[in-house]
């Protein structure tokens, strides 16, 4: 398995997030990005997740909700990855994969531009 310190990783993360188009960060609402080691025991190969409501299905019911959760996997990303610049492209991807989520864009579709 490669290795990179969290902190490493944390900034691949942060430049991952800091190369999305501001027009669509500012689209962004009530979500927060986490960098975790490992996924759910369920699902050891998951290298993101997103959690919560997305855009598209807000209404005029959602108020005073907890922020919708995406998380980064460090290790599974680390072991799928054979040099540190394969972990930046597949941080890229796999941030973008999620944010998609956010905005309410199916995994079908993600696969189909690429960000599978």
């Amino acid at each position: 398995m490669l290795e990179m310190t969290r902190e490493e990783f944390e900034e691949l993360v942060a430049e991952a997030l800091d190369r999305i188009p501001p027009e669509l960060t500012r689209l962004m609402d009530n979500v927060a990005v986490f960098v975790e080691d490992e996924p759910p025991a369920d699902d050891p190969d998951l290298l993101g997740l997103y959690e919560g409501t997305p855009l598209t299905d807000r209404g005029e019911w959602y108020a005073g909700v907890l922020p919708d959760r995406i998380t980064i996997y460090r290790r599974p990303t680390l072991r799928m990855c054979d040099t540190r610049e394969d972990v930046v492209v597949e941080t890229e991807v796999t941030v973008v994969h999620e944010i998609a989520h956010h905005f309410g864009i199916d995994d079908a579709r993600l696969h189909a531009l690429g960000y599978g």
